[in-house]
């Protein structure tokens, strides 16, 4: 039963564990929520923005036939 020990103990300190933890207040996780969505959003305009580029960049090079 030596696995049954070591479920016991494993669960144990992940007890111990959580108890250490800190947690975010409400206002700490909405205002990190905000941040995580304002950084995605600008990610998602740069991104579509070099996407455009290249597109239009590879557009004319083969148009020209290199």
């Amino acid at each position: 039963m030596k696995i049954a020990e070591n479920i016991k103990t494993f669960v144990n300190e992940v007890v111990i564990e959580m108890k250490k933890v800190s947690w975010s207040n409400r206002k700490e996780l909405v205002s990190s929520a905000w941040i995580v969505i304002g950084s995605v959003l600008v990610f998602t305009i740069v991104l579509g923005i070099f996407d455009f580029l290249f597109s239009r960049a590879i557009s004319l090079i083969l148009k020209q036939g290199f």
